[in-house]
């Protein structure tokens, strides 16, 4: 599928409202467990996303606008969450998150892309050269990955309880 920048920002725009609905109220064992040594909670995952907002999308983006090949993007600290959100509610993450991302969205509707900027380039520090639109449909897969993530993890806390369901969930076999 073509990337598309409106529909990129529409996609956006409801990740906040998605973990909403996902997480809130839930009790701190549903936001808490991971999937077994080096996975991520749901918590650990919206940490993660927060510190994106922060440092990738948009600041990535403002690189390539601005400055283009000639200044590598900062590398990413994948695991950055596990120090910056230490004693952070499940609710103050979420809030944290939702101000972040439409502050996001407004930084990236006031840039007035057209579709040529979109192929304006950057550098990656591991991937090498990467576009503008590239990196915006990255930030919308991003999103979805994560998003399965969450789902996954919370599933698998009734691997269990379901029984012999088991071999028909998907979810429980990854």
């Amino acid at each position: 599928m073509e990337f598309k920048l409106d529909h990129a920002i529409n996609i956006l725009s409801r990740t906040p409202n998605v973990l909403r609905s996902m997480l809130d109220g839930l009790p701190s064992e549903w936001i808490s467990m991971n999937e077994g040594e080096t996975t991520w909670s749901p918590y650990d995952v919206v940490g993660h996303l927060i510190h994106g907002e922060r440092t990738d999308w948009i600041p990535r983006a403002r690189i390539i606008l601005q400055e283009g090949e000639s200044r590598a993007f900062e590398p990413f600290d994948r695991f950055a969450q596990f120090d910056e959100n230490q004693g952070k509610s499940p609710e103050e993450l979420l809030r944290t998150f939702e101000v972040l991302r439409r502050e996001n969205i407004d930084a990236l509707r006031s840039m007035s892309l057209r579709p040529e900027d979109l192929s304006r380039k950057g550098k990656h520090p591991e991937l090498g050269q990467v576009t503008l639109g590239e990196l915006l449909a990255t930030w919308v897969a991003h999103d979805q990955d994560h998003l399965v993530q969450i789902a996954r993890t919370m599933a698998k806390q009734y691997r269990e309880a379901v029984g012999p369901w088991q071999a028909y969930l998907s979810v429980m076999q990854k």
